[in-house]
């Protein structure tokens, strides 16, 4: 029986591995008290594949990537529209004479891609910060949209200056608290 017993003792010394196993506990041991709940659908456990695929629409380069092209088509959609009712567009400042449907459909691009990008620009920044926060803190709460706000606004405002930088800090911060208050209840 020495030679058995020391064949799964860690250390060699049968007294000290009884007494790690006193302390420590059987990790192998047999748990008869799982419950497991009844659902109205079978239980489905995933596969690698489907861990792998969901952990790659969980990233943050995913979301990002996923809030600009959003953000882009939302973007666009906007600029569309307020190019379409724009004052600018009935008649040319310059001449006093109306502008052909050749000026106005580059007015009206110019206008859609300007919007477009910047919305962009707005979705893939505020995403990923909010991802890098929510990363760093490991919670998920309105705390992280508050907080990618106020990075967002203020680096989008420090552009202007830094009392532009605290307003949109400011801004952005409540507008997103607003939005997520809004969006979980």
């Amino acid at each position: 029986m020495g030679d058995d017993s020391n064949k799964s003792s860690i250390s060699g010394n049968p007294t000290l591995d009884t007494l790690a196993r006193y302390f420590i506990g059987n990790n192998y041991r047999y748990r008869e008290n799982i419950i497991i709940p009844r659902s109205v659908a079978p239980t489905v456990i995933k596969s690698n594949e489907e861990k792998m695929i969901e952990a790659f629409f969980e990233s943050c380069p995913f979301k990002t990537l996923m809030s600009c092209v959003v953000g882009y088509g939302l973007g666009a959609a906007i600029g569309l529209f307020s190019s379409s009712v724009g004052p600018s567009m009935a008649v040319s400042p310059i001449d006093g004479k109306e502008q052909t449907v050749k000026e106005i459909l580059k007015e009206m691009k110019v206008t859609t891609l300007g919007y477009a990008k910047n919305f962009a620009m707005v979705g893939a920044m505020f995403s990923a910060v909010e991802c890098t926060i929510e990363s760093y803190r490991g919670k998920t709460d309105w705390k992280n949209g508050t907080y990618a706000g106020a990075v967002t606004g203020g680096v989008i405002g420090l552009r202007a200056g830094v009392k532009a930088g605290v307003l949109g800090a400011a801004g952005f911060a409540a507008f997103s608290t607003a939005i997520d208050y809004y969006m979980h209840s």
